[in-house]
């Protein structure tokens, strides 16, 4: 699974444009364990809550149980990336 999760943020690093679309990179990356329209730990947060969030995750200073892996995922995404997933996430309610 974390093969197929990077290959999905390999060719979306390679494809100029694609990254700064949040619902397109959620689908690619996030979907599989937050489900597609973000029902597990993701439905009502704000853009804010999830910069702040993704933020932490990639400087090591946010995150409980699944910390390592979201880590991981943070630390691939752009500042660009991470503002288009917090917009996309955001419209979850």
């Amino acid at each position: 699974m974390r093969l197929i999760i990077a290959a999905s943020l390999i060719l979306l690093a390679a494809s100029p444009g694609m990254a700064a679309d949040g619902k397109a990179l959620f689908n690619a990356v996030c979907a599989r364990c937050h489900g597609t329209d973000g029902s597990f730990k993701l439905k009502g947060k704000t853009a804010v809550q999830v910069e702040t969030a993704l933020e932490g995750y990639r400087q090591g200073t946010y995150g409980g149980p699944q910390k390592a892996t979201m880590q991981q995922q943070a630390a691939r995404l752009s500042p660009e990336d991470i503002k288009a997933l917090a917009a996309h996430i955001a419209t979850f309610q």
